[in-house]
């Protein structure tokens, strides 16, 4: 769980401007509780222009 956080923190800090004007990630993250239980979800991602990328994790 550790090795996967940092690897999603790092890919949002080399996608932070490397190559011209910074471009600002995006992070979200979903608790819920229902009849099957606790459910969790993750999700990182970079936006610019028209173009977005986006990693869900869980």
């Amino acid at each position: 769980m550790i090795r996967i956080l940092s690897v999603v923190a790092l890919l949002g800090l080399v996608a932070c401007g490397v190559d011209g004007e910074p471009v600002q990630p995006s992070a979200n993250l979903n608790i819920g509780i229902g009849p099957g239980g606790l459910h969790t979800g993750a999700s990182v991602g970079v936006s610019k222009g028209p173009l977005r990328v986006g990693v869900g994790i869980f």
